[in-house]
């Protein structure tokens, strides 16, 4: 290995999260070149490389935005790839490795362990090969679960082979917050509608996937009610809940009479299906095209905020939202510090949480304007603005269609939803990283600017 090229690899190693990217890109890249074969389509021609490039970008990173019809495109071989990178993708491709190098009886490195601590987010990398197994094993448990409950439906309509496989991948996608189907026709959950069963399978699944190992792992082992749980846990089970109860009553109210044409309990039940959905998942019962404006800019909200730390799904994250919140109300009330339940919030977490928010914004206005020049007109500002949005969270939803906008706009697409995956979790862990590295020997003197 030349010189350079030995001295770069080596300060790679030292960023742990600049690794855990480039192993994300280089997992992309294999899953186009798998996808992009011919074995891996239908009519034995292959997809092209452009959209076996975007489908994997869209599966690694848990998106579900789709440039061909996944059921009609890909061939038994090709959909078992697209599953499988969806769940490496999910899982994070750090723990997806070391779960199996683990039953391998392979010793995990240090350098190993590092990443793992990266990909999971959590403080310490003791522990963290055992947290591994734990995490993949609680994974393939939920699945399973979900798989079971959905064959009661799909094995009946398909028959025991189609019937299972629907429900394994359906499962997976759903609790990986991936958002692809084999419906065909770009259709998703439309025609599941008025079954409860489905929808509220694929919404635990979704909302599982989207709470985070952790607060799973967390909730399972108290034994002593919702005190005994750490801040963390508290916030991020509050803040789902409260968000899932005020997107269904969004949807409600927005689209009761207009895509919500049914009895009460069904119009209830696919309020809160696309209030799960929107968050990060990409599935949908009812046409999104046909959205108000309201309804669009609700959806673009919960894809903002997205899923909780160390989960499947993406978004700014639940936590990200709650300390931007509990800072601005802290500023209004003139206080200092950040106080909750009897708990201080470091001025870092604070900083970092503007920090993500902001970049996270600005990739979601840059891509909007991208996109609409790109487009020149051809669809409204609110169907871009919804497609952004679902990029740059990693949800998969689409009111226009992606396939159907060109391929600058295409290509704009990809890295949005690259950095909606990997960006939140590298720079959360470079700017924590940097912050507790920092050491201000000078102070300057204090001036003041207006602000507001």
């Amino acid at each position: 290995m030349p010189g350079k090229a030995r001295q770069w690899f080596a300060r790679l190693q030292q960023r742990p999260e600049r690794l855990l990217a480039l192993g994300f890109l280089v997992l992309i890249l294999l899953g186009a070149a798998v996808l992009s074969l011919p074995a891996a389509s239908r009519d034995g021609q292959g997809i092209g490389w452009f959209n076996g490039l975007f489908t994997a970008t869209s599966a690694v990173c848990v998106t579900g935005l789709v440039a061909v019809d996944t059921a009609a495109a890909f061939s038994p071989f090709g959909q078992i790839a697209l599953l499988v990178l969806i769940q490496v993708g999910g899982l994070g491709f750090m723990v997806f490795a070391t779960v199996v190098m683990s039953m391998l009886g392979h010793r995990i490195s240090l350098k190993g362990r590092m990443l793992i601590k990266e990909s999971m987010n959590t403080p310490t990398p003791a522990g963290l090969v055992r947290l591994s197994r734990v995490y993949g094993l609680m994974a393939l448990g939920i699945e399973l679960l979900g798989a079971a409950l959905l064959s009661l439906r799909f094995v009946p309509m398909y028959g025991w082979g189609k019937g299972l496989w629907f429900s394994l991948f359906h499962a997976v996608s759903a609790f990986c917050n991936a958002g692809f189907d084999l419906f065909g026709r770009f259709s998703s959950l439309t025609s599941f509608a008025r079954d409860p069963l489905v929808l509220l399978t694929v919404s635990l699944m979704i909302v599982l996937g989207g709470l985070g190992f952790s607060v799973i792992l967390e909730v399972a082992r108290c034994r002593e009610g919702w005190r005994s749980l750490s801040l963390h846990a508290r916030i991020v089970l509050s803040a789902t809940g409260i968000l899932l109860l005020l997107g269904t009553a969004g949807y409600a109210l927005l689209e009761w009479g207009r895509t919500l044409r049914g009895g009460t309990g069904e119009n209830l039940l696919n309020a809160l299906f696309q209030s799960v959905t929107m968050r990060t998942a990409g599935f949908n019962s009812v046409s999104l095209a046909a959205l108000s404006d309201g309804s669009k800019l609700l959806s673009c909200l919960l894809m903002l905020i997205g899923a909780s730390p160390a989960s499947t799904g993406g978004g700014i994250k639940t936590t990200t939202v709650a300390a931007v919140v509990l800072l601005v109300v802290s500023v209004v009330k003139g206080e200092n510090e950040i106080n909750l339940r009897g708990r201080r919030l470091g001025a870092g977490i604070a900083l970092r949480a503007l920090a993500v928010t902001a970049i996270a914004l600005g990739m979601l206005l840059l891509g909007t304007l991208l996109i609409t020049i790109f487009e020149g007109g051809r669809y409204p500002l609110s169907d871009i603005l919804f497609e952004t949005s679902s990029a740059v969270a990693t949800v998969g939803v689409s009111a226009i269609g992606s396939p159907n906008l060109t391929l600058a706009s295409r290509i704009t697409l990809l890295p949005m939803m690259f950095l909606g995956r990997v960006g939140p979790l590298t720079l959360a862990a470079a700017l924590a990283k940097r912050q507790g590295q920092a050491r201000n020997h000078i102070k300057y003197p204090e001036e003041n600017i207006m602000i507001g």
